[in-house]
């Protein structure tokens, strides 16, 4: 099996898990919260891999276009009982925070097609766009040791800058999901 298809297989073990605590080997420079969330300090964050491609509706998007933005990386499956879970949840702090400088980007994974996303996301009302990346590459990309998502769903939240603030590996509340990115969205 290729490194590759290792690490595929890894991420299909860990599908929908309720999160962990472990953030890759290393020195990772965050920390976790009680609640789940990890944080790394302003200085000591790691900028976010190419994340571009082609999008379930069959545009193309590029999370380093949002540059100066926060940005907000979801990892989702329309299969994944957890993802159904905190989908009105993402959105509904996107349409809040999106006047703030705040873009959401989805990632789905392991979607057979694009139709299942789509349907998705318009059961759920979901607005901003997401990379389709059926075998998980876009993933793949992040540095381990980062606050790299390990599991789905995972939500990611970039800073301005676009490096790695905070991270969750669970479905978030709208609750959660405010506290991961009101400091941030604090910082100047």
């Amino acid at each position: 099996m290729t490194t590759a298809g290792v690490a595929v297989a890894m991420l299909l073990m860990s599908a929908c898990s309720s999160g962990g605590t472990s953030g890759g080997g290393g020195d990772t420079n965050f920390v976790m919260g009680k609640d789940g969330i990890s944080t790394a300090k302003k200085g000591e964050r790691a900028a976010a891999p190419d994340l571009s491609g082609k999008t379930v509706d069959g545009k193309t998007a590029d999370v380093a276009s949002y540059k100066g933005k926060i940005v907000v990386l979801n990892v989702w499956g329309s299969w994944c009982a957890p993802c159904r879970a905190e989908a009105p949840n993402l959105e509904k702090v996107y349409r809040d925070v999106q006047a703030k400088g705040v873009q959401f980007v989805g990632i789905n994974t392991r979607d057979t097609s694009t139709g299942n996303a789509r349907a998705f996301e318009k059961k759920y009302g979901v607005t901003f766009p997401s990379l389709y990346d059926p075998t998980g590459k876009l993933m793949l990309r992040f540095k381990k040791g980062t606050l790299n998502p390990q599991a789905v769903p995972s939500t990611l939240v970039l800073d301005r800058e676009g490096k790695i603030a905070a991270r969750s590996l669970a479905a978030l509340s709208e609750d959660k999901l405010r506290k991961m990115l009101d400091p941030v969205l604090a910082e100047k």
